[in-house]
């Protein structure tokens, strides 16, 4: 019934001007405004996906991951979100490197963004 949907996902912050500041100049992520019902934001993902983003009055930050973003040297893309001033998480129970890193299989690392909704960047070879 649904196959032929273009679905898309969507997650919520708390404040909006925060959330496209973080997303656009921290990630790279083209940000826009240009979305069918105010008071959201359109992350465009490469592969054509858009993510809605949209702010809460009792926003509390979700408990699980809710944006991968696979890359091709995850060492390179830790090192250069830590230079823009991210932090990665380390998890009770989970090894990690010096940087954040799990060894996997994928090798992955989560930060979160600044209303607390968690993030990762992963290499699955």
């Amino acid at each position: 019934m649904l196959g032929d949907s273009e679905a898309f996902s969507g997650f919520a912050v708390k404040d909006l001007d925060q959330a496209a500041r973080f997303y656009r100049d921290t990630l790279g992520l083209s940000v826009s405004e240009d979305v069918p019902m105010p008071g959201l934001l359109r992350l465009q993902i490469a592969g054509g996906r858009d993510v809605l983003v949209y702010a809460k009055p009792d926003f509390a930050p979700a408990t699980y991951t809710i944006l991968n973003f696979p890359v091709d040297d995850i060492d390179a893309a830790v090192d250069a979100l830590t230079e823009r001033g991210v932090t990665f998480e380390r998890y009770a129970g989970m090894d990690a490197d010096e940087k954040g890193i799990a060894p996997g299989p994928p090798r992955i690392a989560w930060f979160t963004d600044p209303a607390g909704n968690i993030l990762s960047v992963l290499q699955t070879d």
